[in-house]
């Protein structure tokens, strides 16, 4: 029991006309994790341990003006460190003197409550009234322990 094989003297592959598409998928993929490890480098943001809050989200401003209380209980404008004494005069240069702009007034979950209060002491005496506290965005009726942090 034999089998022939038939006498090819052109050893060439035959040519194909389909797209080969795996430098495209290579590319892609490439392309996929880059944009995975840029996004969260792209949202510079002080770490502040928000605590949660299940109140209905409201519109913010175009620029919001946010106030930090870190947890060291530094005093951040923006991404900027600002002492408490120089904090009224920093918030009228950036605000233009504009005491009726909206000041977002973030604190770290381990600020003590004194200290907050402090700060928006601070705020009145130096005429800013209107100032929003800033909370994490949590499930309404589930308590903030069982919410899975971002």
């Amino acid at each position: 029991m034999g089998a022939a094989l038939a006498d090819n003297d052109d050893d060439d592959l035959p040519e194909s006309h389909d797209i080969n598409v795996t430098p495209f998928i290579d590319v892609i993929l490439v392309l996929l994790i880059i944009f995975m490890v840029a996004a969260p480098l792209s949202t510079v943001d002080l770490p502040v341990d928000l605590p949660q809050s299940t109140a209905i989200p409201q519109k913010k401003p175009e620029k919001p003006t946010y106030l930090t209380i870190k947890s060291d209980l530094s005093l951040a404008l923006g991404e900027t460190s600002v002492k408490r004494q120089d904090l009224i005069q920093t918030l009228e240069s950036s605000s233009e003197s504009d005491k009726e702009k909206r000041l977002f007034l973030r604190a770290d979950r381990s600020v003590p409550y004194g200290e907050m209060m402090d700060v928006l002491e601070l705020l009145r005496s130096g005429g800013f009234l209107k100032v929003s506290l800033v909370a994490l965005e949590g499930v309404p009726g589930a308590p903030a322990s069982a919410v899975a942090k971002p």
